[in-house]
């Protein structure tokens, strides 16, 4: 009986080693013959088509931009309640006391700034001025960004349309 478990078990190793194939894969071997293919073939170039590029006059839209607007309802929480439908927002702040900071600084440079909260998002808004119509405001925005190039945090101004 031991000599049968013996020999069924060497027959079993022999049958194992037997199947067992080269550690090639078949992924590897199918690389290998389309590189072959690859390099076989003469590499033709078709010959591209160049069309000429007319440059078309850049135009700058004075009024027409919409980038930057948001519609939002906001309620006044210091300053003056004179929110017209567009207002340009040039800071915003999940506390209260930051927003105060910038009124108090913008109040300081002549302007009449008002904070503005979005309860939605909970953020105030610090507001330099508003507008009835979207050109103006989009003017008032552009002219702001202006006067302070150096501050990259007034670059990102932006109108805000009230929703009421």
């Amino acid at each position: 009986m031991k000599k049968l478990v013996v020999l069924g078990m060497g027959v079993c190793m022999v049958l194992a080693f037997a199947s067992c194939k080269s550690s090639e894969s078949a992924y590897k071997k199918a690389y290998e013959k389309a590189k072959q293919q690859e390099l076989a073939e003469p590499q033709v170039e078709a010959p591209v088509e160049v069309t000429p590029v007319v440059a078309a006059p850049v135009t700058t839209p004075k009024a027409t931009d919409t980038t930057g607007v948001r519609q939002e309802k906001v309620t006044v929480v210091s300053g003056t309640d004179g929110l017209k439908d567009y207002s340009v927002v040039v800071g915003s702040f999940g506390v209260k006391a930051n927003a105060e900071g910038l009124k108090d600084w913008l109040d300081g440079q002549g302007y009449n700034a008002t904070i503005a909260f979005n309860a939605e998002k909970a953020m105030y808004r610090v507001i330099v001025s508003s507008f009835a119509d979207k050109a103006a405001a989009i003017d008032a925005r552009n002219a702001f960004k202006a006067k302070y190039p150096s501050r990259t945090d007034f670059q990102g101004a932006w109108l805000l349309y009230r929703i009421y």
